[in-house]
């Protein structure tokens, strides 16, 4: 008489990871069948400013196109932050939950940090600066979140266990973020010059502060 033994089987290790991967490649897919022309000249954002001088208005950042592409860039850099927890700190890079922490904290930050800055710059008279200062972060970060999108997939699907890699792509995200910078202060040098005590005191308390204490925060729990 033959035994039969039941072994559990373990499937669907990445599938939400796929699942989401797909989501985001849909949505872009759609934005570049209903924003054509729009889409084509954001992909050439590196090497044009022609899409900010067409697009440059603040009503711009409400657009269809910008909040699709924004959670497009949220599940891409919170892919990356996965992953670089799981090379630098030994978390584990399949751990939806620890995914969705990242995610929700990541979203609930830059959409929080947006509000409060809106308030701030009213106060300080200066949201005319500050709304498009916003609209260049949200279009240069979403850039990059979709340059990520596909070596978060490399990296996600394949035992990639150099740090060189990793190094390498955090210091081509910050020099990218620190031209996006330059590009404003070029764009809106007249207007800082007139307020440069409270341009000095938005960079310090929005634009450093808080990333630092969300490396801290991710880093540390």
């Amino acid at each position: 008489m033959h035994k039969i033994f039941f072994t559990e089987r373990i499937i669907g290790l990445n599938n939400w990871a796929t699942i989401l991967f797909l989501v985001a490649f849909i949505a872009i897919a759609i934005n570049r069948n209903v924003f054509g022309a729009r889409f084509n000249e954001f992909l050439r954002l590196a090497v044009s400013d022609k899409y900010t001088k067409i697009y440059k208005e603040s009503s711009n950042i409400r657009s269809g196109f910008t909040i699709s592409l924004f959670f497009v860039q949220m599940i891409s850099l919170s892919f990356f932050i996965l992953l670089l927890l799981a090379q630098f700190y030994g978390k584990e890079k399949h751990n939806v939950i620890l995914y969705i922490q990242i995610f929700t904290f990541l979203t609930v930050f830059i959409l929080s940090k947006y509000l409060i800055e809106k308030i701030i710059a009213t106060s300080f008279r200066i949201e005319e600066f500050a709304e498009q200062f916003n609209l260049l972060k949200v279009t240069y970060r979403t850039y990059i979140g979709l340059l990520l999108l596909p070596i978060d997939i490399i990296l996600f699907y394949n035992a990639v266990n150099s740090n060189g890699i990793y190094i390498v792509l955090v210091l081509l995200i910050i020099a990218f973020s620190s031209v996006t910078y330059l590009i404003t202060l070029k764009t809106y040098q007249n207007l800082v010059a007139r307020k440069i005590f409270y341009f000095i005191l938005y960079l310090c308390t929005f634009e450093i502060a808080p990333y630092y204490f969300m490396y801290y925060w991710i880093t540390k729990n």
